[in-house]
């Protein structure tokens, strides 16, 4: 089925049902889903931002994270952790990401969107620093500010194995405007600096990604794909062990050499 770029993707919306076998419940802004579940053995709660056609921000009624969203998560998040305080164990947070980027407009920018991803970023990063598994499952778009405030916080960022899954800092058509370039010429860009590429293999070998799912159909999940997921899910979330908070991991992706380097050099003259 082809889904309108105006309409935004289901692609999130039909995921997260699989998963909480429809038990979310509105968050704190109508195009937020949050359901408390378990998954696996694995008792975690379930965030999801969804195209919501009635937004009174027209700029985010495709799915795009904007002033409503980025507060909302915030405040959701914040009600997980204090809800947990006293726990030993900490449920994980699992964000279904589907998100086609951050809502542009004026709008947003004078009423403070930076301040708004701001506080979803923070939420998350609490919630990771108080303990709480974070796992982000890729469904769809994680573009630019949109995946930076609901998923990249996360300890393990899972992908469906699927072309329709991109992650990137802004929408091809969009990158090849501010670069003067046509979208063929980014594509032989991409084959030379993957940060620059679209495509999941790329940026697996940054350390972003930890595991790849392949699934029969990532537009209609039957119940061995839901299943797989699941399990992976759990393995993930399993694999956090208590005190694993950081995100250095990454680092350990075979084309961040650069990056490992510059830490390095940073650290000795910062010691010396």
């Amino acid at each position: 089925m082809t889904i309108s770029e105006n309409s935004g993707s289901l692609r999130g919306r039909r995921w997260f049902d699989a998963l909480t076998h429809s038990a979310g419940r509105e968050g704190p802004a109508p195009s937020l889903q949050v359901a408390e579940v378990n998954i696996a053995g694995q008792h975690c709660y379930v965030l999801l931002v969804k195209p919501e056609p009635e937004n009174v921000f027209p700029r985010a009624r495709a799915g795009e994270v904007g002033l409503l969203e980025g507060w909302g998560i915030a405040q959701a998040i914040d009600s997980i952790i204090e809800a947990n305080t006293q726990a030993m164990a900490k449920p994980a947070v699992i964000a279904v990401v589907d998100v086609p980027s951050q809502a542009y407009g004026r709008r947003e920018e004078a009423l403070g969107i930076h301040q708004s991803l701001a506080a979803a970023v923070s939420a998350y990063a609490r919630a990771r620093l108080a303990g709480h598994p974070i796992v982000s499952l890729l469904v769809g778009k994680a573009m630019s500010g949109g995946f930076l405030a609901h998923g990249y916080q996360a300890n393990r960022i899972l992908a469906l194995g699927d072309e329709g899954v991109q992650v990137h800092a802004m929408g091809k058509a969009a990158a090849a405007r501010i670069t003067l370039r046509t979208e063929e010429e980014l594509d032989q860009l991409a084959s030379e600096i993957p940060p620059m590429a679209y495509d999941l293999e790329n940026y697996a070998s940054l350390g972003m990604l930890d595991a790849l799912i392949e699934v029969s159909s990532a537009d209609s999940p039957d119940d061995q794909d839901v299943e797989r997921v699941k399990g992976e899910i759990a393995h993930a979330v399993s694999d956090i062990k208590p005190g694993d908070v950081s995100l250095r991991r990454r680092l350990a992706g075979t084309n961040r050499k650069a990056s490992r380097l510059v830490r390095e050099m940073m650290r000795a003259q910062w010691d010396a």
